[in-house]
């Protein structure tokens, strides 16, 4: 564990040449670690709660905030689930264990309108939505955020996989020490201001056993406890269920209709498809029956799901919108004549590509994919890493409509 407390900010000490009167401490304050107030975004789960006793063992004044973030009382059997019934439950016996305060903050009306409202428009008009960025966009770090203000806390700090670098600058986000556990796609939205206040303790470590090993060290409860797989308001990853109980009537049927306009036989609702999927359809091509189908394209206006053979699904170019740009200079202004040069992802399970993202606005562009990339679907974030190591988050948005 000393290797762990040595310091969760890379770079992120004295500048060079400074004289402070202390020491930074591992969270990068030039203050004593007493003194130093931390709150704890806590989900019940196994990452903000090691966060929470690390920082809590190690001396800082730590205050623990659960969000309470959909019904209480139906999430209570839900296994798996994020900021809800057991979760809480579990995020106040680590508080409880560890000796600091801990706060349930009801923002159930905020993340409905702020998010599941959104996620489930967005799936009618045939996007493929992603509500955990919304959340840490409008939820996480933009509410919880400022009640960590309010309650005269340093920084607000967080269980996830991500890292904080000190550049020429000031703070930089990169990718997570861990592959497997890198979380960076899912911050893109995270503003300069945002970094500024922000710390992630985890995200040096190369796997999830140092996480779980320290929480068998602390002595936490939840050391055992499995992975959040599901969206947490998404039992069982059935999308289509919630989006009936937030749009009741939502499930039209339509029709199946290939690339070339031939109906190939009907579907039970836009709802139920996603772009590139190939099980399920219960259609097949009879001018090519040794060929597989896959979505290529979701009509929702005409309630149309349009399917096509796999290379139908690729492509070498995406327009993308609401941009969020944490790199150096401007990004409109100071973009190289042939674009910003980078590395991006257009799915969180897809490893970067190169590519060339060419501005359209102040928060809009055309990203050139310099490789052919399958899948690529509105609706999902196209996010953008550059830097010498290639792990520095640029920034990214929205993937639009072709």
């Amino acid at each position: 564990m000393t290797r762990v407390l040595e310091s969760y900010e890379a770079g992120l000490g004295p500048d060079p040449g400074s004289e402070p009167t202390i020491a930074a401490n591992s969270l990068g304050f030039e203050k004593p670690v007493v003194e130093t107030r931390v709150v704890a975004a806590m989900s019940g789960g196994v990452d903000s709660s090691v966060v929470a006793a690390m920082l809590a063992r190690e001396g800082y004044d730590v205050v623990g905030l659960t969000m309470q973030l959909y019904d209480h009382g139906a999430a209570l059997a839900k296994k798996g689930a994020c900021c809800a019934g057991r979760d809480i439950h579990d995020a106040r016996r680590v508080a409880e264990a560890m000796n600091f305060p801990h706060y349930v903050l009801d923002y159930e009306n905020i993340f409905k309108n702020s998010v599941m409202d959104e996620f489930a428009d967005s799936y009618l008009a045939g996007a493929t939505p992603i509500p955990c960025i919304r959340c840490n966009e409008r939820v996480k770090f933009k509410d919880l955020l400022e009640t960590a203000k309010d309650l005269a806390a340093d920084c607000l700090a967080t269980g996830h996989y991500v890292q904080r670098m000190r550049g020429p600058n000031g703070p930089e986000l990169h990718r997570g020490a861990d592959p497997a556990r890198d979380q960076s796609y899912f911050l893109f939205t995270t503003t300069r201001e945002q970094l500024d206040y922000l710390r992630f303790p985890l995200g040096h470590l190369t796997s999830k056993a140092e996480t779980r090993a320290l929480a068998a060290e602390f002595d936490l409860a939840v050391a055992d406890k499995p992975d959040s797989q599901d969206i947490c308001f998404v039992p069982q990853g059935r999308y289509a269920d919630v989006i009936e109980k937030l749009r009741p009537g939502s499930a039209e049927p339509g029709e199946i209709v290939h690339l070339d306009g031939r109906v190939l036989g009907p579907h039970r609702g836009v709802l139920h498809y996603t772009i590139g999927q190939r099980r399920g359809l219960g259609v097949g091509d009879p001018e090519n029956p040794g060929e597989p189908l896959y979505v290529v394209k979701l009509d929702a206006e005409r309630r149309h799901v349009i399917v096509g053979p796999r290379d139908a699904l690729a492509t070498r170019e995406a327009p993308v919108a609401e941009i969020n740009w944490i790199g150096d200079g401007d990004f409109l202004a100071d973009a190289p004549i042939r674009g910003w040069e980078a590395e991006v992802k257009v799915r969180s399970t897809r490893p970067p590509r190169p590519a060339r993202i060419h501005p359209t606005g102040p928060t809009s562009a055309r990203v050139e994919l310099l490789e052919a990339e399958e899948g690529v679907a509105p609706g999902q974030a196209c996010v953008f890493y550059g830097g010498a190591s290639g792990s520095r988050v640029l920034g990214g948005g929205w993937i639009q409509r072709r």
